[in-house]
């Protein structure tokens, strides 16, 4: 099968195919070879046409770029026309239904009400709830620029530990050696992401889209934040040499002067080609000190964008040997949504009832690591 027809899903499976054929004394390195770079190069591929597909939507939402939608209407025995689902869950109705389900955890008003058959299964999410998680993800500048699936189950991602550089060949001498390949493979396990809270009776009577967002905007944000707190912790405890199950992170020891920032990004692979700082504000303040002291203008931050993380500690407080900033491409690290990237709420009205309050716990399965080498550095404290 050519890797055009492979989904996501497929392809990384038949990665890891190759990597367990190379170990068979009659394989064909030559092709197995030949086989991995094709099906890089279609991932790559189908990143850089999801890159282009999410310019335009934002040229489209900036008014940028002017659209004219025509949309496919069905048509009722009497010719009247039907709303289609995404229609539905955007309006006030289906807004108000869902806010009800939410609390009495009976969906049957809220099918009622959807014009295409979606029996068994999870209820649609109105439109407002698709927005609120989007925006959470756009607003968190780590979460947006990890690489994200959607893929059933484990994930295993292969990686490059080793890969010799193409040699030049001139005619009549001898022909190049051949390439040193060895692959690695990140397996990742999602788990449950869950954030809950507490809200009174009184909250409970907003109207529908009142409700929704109170509760969707506070979990929601508070789930996609723990996930860069996680994104983050895989990035400054990977091992500064690959194995075969784990893909490497540079390292340099370093105070927070004008050329650390330089120092770690020179230590990055040139596969590394959208490099931002990871920090915490207080940080921050040091560099600009040291900006300061240099007595002449310079960038201590190189031009790049700098990402705030309070997960990581500030300089001044850190231990000895301490991770406190990180310099490197995010698209070296992977977040998987088995389930989609949507939270899921459960509504408790029992467990505190004497104290009107209700818990309102939200979830999302997720897994993440890093899963390419040479695409961060990791700057600690000295002793």
């Amino acid at each position: 099968m050519e890797p055009k027809e492979m989904t996501i899903e497929q392809i990384e499976e038949r990665k890891a195919g190759i990597v367990a054929e190379l170990d068979n004394d009659n394989a064909d390195l030559d092709a197995l070879e030949a086989e991995m770079r094709s099906l890089n190069e279609e991932i790559e591929a189908r990143k850089e046409a999801e890159s282009k597909k999410a310019e335009i939507r934002q040229a489209i939402a900036e008014n940028k770029i002017g659209v004219t939608v025509t949309e496919e209407r069905s048509f009722d025995k009497e010719g009247v026309k039907t709303m289609t689902n995404n229609e539905v869950r955007a309006t006030k109705e289906y807004v108000d239904a869902f806010a009800r389900y939410l609390i009495s955890e009976n969906d049957a008003e809220v099918r009622s009400l959807l014009t295409e058959n979606v029996a068994g299964g999870s209820v649609p999410v109105p439109a407002l709830v698709d927005e609120i998680v989007s925006t959470a993800w756009e607003k968190n500048g780590i979460m947006n620029r990890v690489r994200r699936t959607e893929i059933k189950g484990n994930l295993k991602v292969a990686f490059e530990r080793v890969a010799s550089a193409a040699g030049v060949h001139t005619e009549g001498a001898a022909a190049p050696d051949e390439e040193t390949l060895k692959l690695g493979i990140v397996t990742m396990v999602p788990a449950n992401i869950k954030k809950w809270i507490r809200i009174s009776d009184e909250a409970l009577a907003l109207s529908g889209e009142a409700l929704l967002r109170y509760i969707y905007d506070e979990v929601t944000y508070q789930i996609v934040k723990k996930l860069a707190d996680l994104v983050v912790d895989d990035i400054k405890t990977a091992p500064t040499t690959a194995t075969s199950v784990a893909a490497c992170v540079a390292q340099i020891t370093s105070a927070p002067t004008v050329t650390a920032i330089a120092t770690a990004y020179a230590n990055l692979s040139d596969e590394a080609t959208d490099p931002v700082i990871i920090m915490n504000k207080l940080t921050y303040a040091n560099f600009v000190a040291a900006q300061a002291a240099a007595n002449y203008s310079i960038d201590p931050f190189m031009g790049l964008p700098v990402e705030f993380n309070n997960s990581l500690p500030a300089y001044n407080s850190a231990s000895s040997n301490a991770v406190y900033a990180i310099v490197g491409d995010l698209k070296g690290a992977t977040v998987n949504y088995p389930e989609g990237d949507g939270v899921s709420l459960k509504y408790d009205d029992l467990s505190e009832a004497e104290k009107d309050l209700v818990k309102i716990v939200g979830r999302q399965y997720a897994a993440h690591a890093v899963t390419a080498c040479g695409r961060f550095c990791n700057i600690k404290k000295g002793s």
